[in-house]
C-alpha cells in the first residue's frame, strides 16, 4: 500500500509541472531546451543512500556493507533495518532540499548503491526500493526547483577497490564479466523507468572508476559504450556524464567523445586551484567538442572553495559539491553531532571500549540516527558562503553582529577568504600525499584560522590557537558611541614572546602588547590597554599578531567613562541620560550584545511607579528611550529626582537617578 501511494503522488505532481523538455550538449556547452546555456551549481546527497566510514566516523572508513555487518553484529538484521530507515529518513528529507535550493544551488547530485534496485547475487531480479526514493526526490526537487543527476556510486562487484565503491578489496565489476552484465542491464531497467522525466538532467553511469592491472583505457571506454548503447534503447533524451579512470581525473583513451549528448565528468580534490590544474580537461573538451563537468569536489578549506568556484565559473564548468551532511564536520554546511552512546559504540569498534548490550547499541544507533535530522545539525554558514557569494575573495562581511562596548569571541571574525577577512599561513590542502591541516583545531569554522575547543570555558567555546607571526584576523563592529574605550584581552601561552598590534579602518590605535606567560595554553589571562579611542560608526578593527606562540580567545571593550555608559551584565550595558538635568524629555541610551526582554520603569523618590516606559523585546545594538516627564496617564509630573529601573530577561536590574525641572 506505501508503495502504491507513493506512486500516486508522484503521478500527480507529473500532471501539475510544466513541461520544459530536456538538457542537452550544443558544442562545449550544456543547455536547456530552448538553447539557453546551463551551468549546474549543485550538492551531492553523498552519505544517505551510500553510507561511507569516515562520514560516519567508523574506523577504517568501514564500506557500506562493513558498516552494515558492523551493526547487525550489534542489533541483529531486523534491527539493523529499522536503524537505516531512520537513518535515511533523517539524513534527507524535504526540508534538506529546501534549504539546498534556498542556498542557491541549482541542483543535486544523488549517489546510490546498485542494490537499491536489484538485490545481490540476483542477475535479473529488480525491486522497487531506490525507485521509491528517486521518485521522492523527484517532487522535492521539482517543489523547489532543482535538477536531478542519477549517479551509481556503488556497482556490482566495485568499480574500483575501496570502500567507496563497497568493495571487498578487489574492483571485481572489471575481473569478473558477470557483475558488467548486471550494471548494464540495472541502467537500462533506470533508464526506462526515467526517460520521459525532464527534471533529470542525466546519468553519471559510473562513480570514480579505478581499473585495476592489466585492464586499460581502452577496456573503459568499451564498457561505457556498451553502457550508452543499453541506456539509448530506451532513453534517448538524457545526457550522459562520463568519468574517467582513477577516481574521474584520467580520461586517456575515452576520446573522441562516442555519443551525441555526452558530458565528461572529472573530480577534483587536494591540488592546486590554478588553471594548469585543469588544463588537461580544458584541452580534451576542445579536442573533443564535448563539455565538462566537475561532478564532485569539496573537503578541502573555505579558501580552496571558493577558488575553485571562480576557477569553474570562468571556465564555464559546472560544478557539484560533496558532501551537504556529515558528522562532526567543518567541511560540510551541516553538521550532525555525535551523541556521547554514540562515542561509545565507536570506541568498542576501535578496541577501546567494552562490547555494549544490545538494548544500549540500539538506543545509541537509533539517537545517533535522530541527531541526522536537520533542525539538530549545526550549520555552517562560512562553507555556504565560500561556494556561493562572490565577494568572499573581494570583501570581508560580518559574521556576526559585533557591538561596541560588549565583547567579541575571538573565532567570530568575518567572512572572507585569506588576505581579505584574516590572514594565516597554512589555508589550504593543495597535495593529497601529504598533510596539510589547514584549520589545525578542525572546529567551528572551515577557514585558514586554526580553531579549537577552550578546554576550560563554556561548552561551546572556542580560541584562535596555533598563531604564527604576522597572522591576523578582522572584525566589522558597530561601534555606538565615539570616546576612549578600555580593551581587555583574553589570552594563554607558555611563553612571553607574543605582541598584539590593533587596528581600525587600517589606523594603528594600539601598537604593541605584549601577551605575559599565563602557565598554560589553557590558563586564561586578561590583559588591559587602557584609553584607547574608538570612533562612532560602522568600522573594521583588525587584530595583528606581531608575534605568536599563543591563543586568543576573546576581548572585551568597556567605556574608559562610565559616566558614559557603564557595563551591566556582559551584554548589557546602560547609559546615562542625558541631558540631566532636563526640562522637555531626556535620552536613556541601552546598548545590548544580543537581542533581550526589556521593561524599564520610571519611579519617583518614594519609590512609586510612575511610568511604564518600555516593555518588550529588544534588539541588540544601541536603543535610546525617551521620557518627556509625563506618567502612565499622560499628565506632567512635579519637578524632582526620579530614578529609571531596567529589567532584562526578568533578572538584571540596574537603577539610575535623573533631574527633572519643569
Amino acid at each position: 500500500m506505501k508503495r502504491i501511494i507513493i506512486n500516486i503522488i508522484f503521478l500527480v505532481v507529473l500532471a501539475f509541472q510544466p513541461a520544459f523538455g530536456f538538457f542537452k550538449t550544443l558544442g562545449l556547452d550544456i543547455v536547456d531546451s530552448d538553447g539557453n546555456k546551463f551551468i549546474l551549481k549543485g550538492y551531492g546527497l553523498g552519505g544517505w543512500l551510500v553510507p561511507e566510514g569516515y562520514m560516519l566516523h567508523v574506523p577504517g572508513y568501514g564500506s557500506p556493507t562493513s558498516i552494515r555487518n558492523k551493526i547487525i553484529d550489534l542489533i541483529g538484521e531486523d534491527g539493523t533495518n529499522e536503524f537505516f530507515e531512520l537513518y535515511r529518513k533523517n539524513y534527507v528529507a524535504e526540508k534538506d532540499i529546501e534549504l539546498i535550493a534556498e542556498w542557491g544551488f541549482n541542483s543535486i547530485r544523488l549517489p546510490f548503491h546498485y542494490q537499491l534496485f536489484s538485490p545481490i547475487d540476483s542477475p535479473g531480479v529488480f525491486i522497487e526500493d531506490g525507485f521509491e526514493i528517486i521518485d521522492t526526490l523527484l517532487v522535492w526537487c521539482k517543489n523547489n526547483n532543482l535538477y536531478l543527476i542519477l549517479d551509481m556510486h556503488c556497482a556490482p562487484g566495485g568499480q574500483n577497490d575501496g570502500n567507496i565503491s563497497d568493495s571487498d578489496g578487489e574492483a571485481k565489476l572489471w575481473t569478473i564479466p558477470s557483475n558488467q552484465e548486471r550494471t548494464i542491464e540495472i541502467w537500462k531497467r533506470i533508464a526506462e523507468r526515467y526517460a520521459s522525466e525532464e527534471w533529470i538532467v542525466g546519468y553519471d553511469l559510473l562513480n570514480e572508476p579505478v581499473l585495476p592491472p592489466g585492464f586499460s583505457g581502452a577496456d573503459l571506454r568499451d564498457f561505457y559504450i556498451r553502457l550508452k548503447d543499453a541506456v539509448r534503447e530506451v532513453d534517448s533524451n538524457h545526457i550522459i556524464f562520463i568519468e574517467g579512470n582513477w577516481y574521474a581525473t584520467d580520461f586517456n583513451g575515452l576520446t573522441p567523445r562516442f555519443d551525441a549528448n555526452m558530458v565528461y565528468a572529472f573530480h577534483k580534490y587536494w591540488n592546486e586551484t590554478d588553471l594548469a590544474s585543469i588544463q588537461t580537461y580544458r584541452n580534451m573538451r576542445l579536442q573533443s567538442i564535448t563539455p565538462l563537468w566537475l561532478g564532485e569536489t569539496g573537503e578541502n578549506s573555505n579558501p580552496w572553495f571558493y577558488e575553485t568556484v571562480q576557477l569553474m565559473d570562468q571556465q564555464n564548468i559546472g560544478w557539484n559539491w560533496w558532501a551537504h551532511k556529515k558528522f562532526n564536520t567543518i567541511t560540510s554546511p551541516l553538521s550532525a553531532v555525535i551523541p556521547s552512546e554514540y562515542q561509545q559504540i565507536i570506541d568498542y569498534w576501535k578496541g577501546n571500549a567494552a562490547r555494549p548490550s544490545a538494548e544500549f547499541a540500539r538506543t545509541a544507533l537509533f539517537k545517533m540516527a535522530s541527531k541526522l535530522e536537520l533542525d539538530r545539525c549545526e550549520l555552517h554558514s562560512d562553507v555556504i558562503a565560500a561556494i556561493t557569494d562572490p565577494d568572499f575573495g573581494i570583501t570581508s562581511k560580518p559574521f556576526k553582529v559585533h557591538i561596541v562596548p560588549g565583547t567579541i569571541m575571538a573565532v567570530d571574525y568575518d567572512y572572507g577568504t585569506n588576505g581579505i577577512a584574516y590572514h594565516d599561513v597554512e589555508f589550504k590542502k593543495i597535495r593529497w600525499d601529504a598533510d596539510q591541516p589547514w584549520n589545525k583545531g578542525y572546529q567551528y569554522r572551515n577557514d585558514g584560522v586554526d580553531i579549537e575547543k577552550s578546554s576550560v570555558l563554556g561548552a561551546n567555546d572556542y580560541n584562535i590557537g596555533w598563531i604564527e607571526d604576522n597572522e591576523w584576523v578582522r572584525y566589522t563592529v558597530e561601534i555606538v558611541y565615539s570616546g576612549k574605550y578600555n580593551i581587555d584581552f583574553s589570552v594563554a601561552g607558555t611563553s612571553s614572546n607574543g605582541r598584539i598590534q590593533m587596528k581600525v579602518d587600517g589606523q594603528i590605535v594600539l601598537n604593541t602588547l605584549i601577551v605575559p606567560d599565563t602557565g598554560g595554553w589553557q590558563n586564561w589571562q586578561k590583559i588591559t590597554e587602557n584609553g584607547v579611542y574608538l570612533p562612532k560608526g560602522t568600522h573594521v578593527i583588525e587584530i595583528l599578531f606581531l608575534r605568536g606562540g599563543f591563543n586568543f580567545q576573546k576581548m572585551e571593550f568597556t567605556s574608559a567613562d562610565n559616566s558614559i555608559i557603564e557595563k551591566v551584565t556582559s551584554y548589557l550595558y546602560l547609559g546615562k541620560n542625558y541631558p540631566n538635568p532636563f526640562n522637555d524629555q531626556t535620552t536613556i541610551p541601552i546598548v545590548l550584545t544580543r537581542p533581550s526582554e526589556v521593561k524599564l520603569n520610571i519611579f519617583d523618590l518614594q519609590g512609586k511607579l510612575v511610568r511604564n516606559l518600555y516593555g518588550g523585546k529588544m534588539v541588540q545594538g544601541l536603543n535610546e528611550l525617551f521620557w518627556d516627564g509625563r506618567d502612565n496617564t499622560s499628565n506632567r509630573v512635579s519637578a524632582g529626582v526620579y530614578y529609571y529601573q531596567i529589567t532584562v530577561d526578568t533578572t538584571n536590574i540596574k537603577v539610575k537617578p535623573m533631574l527633572y525641572l519643569k
